[in-house]
């Protein structure tokens, strides 16, 4: 298996969680699903771990679980502000996955396609 199939393995693997999945969904749009913050701006600096936990109703090391399963793929990125860990989306990386998944999509169609 070469580097990039491992890569988006890794990356499948991070998104087949559903709370996983809902968490990047309201970061990709933080200010529709967050309150703002007293420390770090939503956009540029990410939610607050906090502000997740409180939002999907799981225990803090669960959502910190998975903030980094996302972070190790290179999903989300994370930042420390005073005592806080804030997460936000790395659309780059979706591009490649997407760029991957396109790849994948176009072979099938031209091999369905030939006679």
């Amino acid at each position: 298996m070469d580097d990039d199939a491992l890569s988006t393995a890794d990356l499948l693997r991070a998104l087949g969680n559903e709370h996983r999945l809902t968490i990047l969904e309201w970061l990709a749009d933080p200010r529709s699903h967050f309150p703002e913050q007293r420390d770090g701006d939503l956009v540029d600096d990410g939610v607050c771990v906090g502000f997740i936990t409180d939002k999907i109703g799981l225990s803090q090391p669960t959502v910190t679980n998975h903030l980094q399963c996302l972070a190790k793929v290179g999903i989300v990125n994370s930042k420390r502000i005073k005592n806080w860990a804030f997460y936000k989306l790395a659309p780059e990386r979706l591009q490649q996955l997407e760029a991957a998944l396109s790849k994948v999509a176009a072979t099938a169609s031209r091999i369905q396609k030939s006679p």
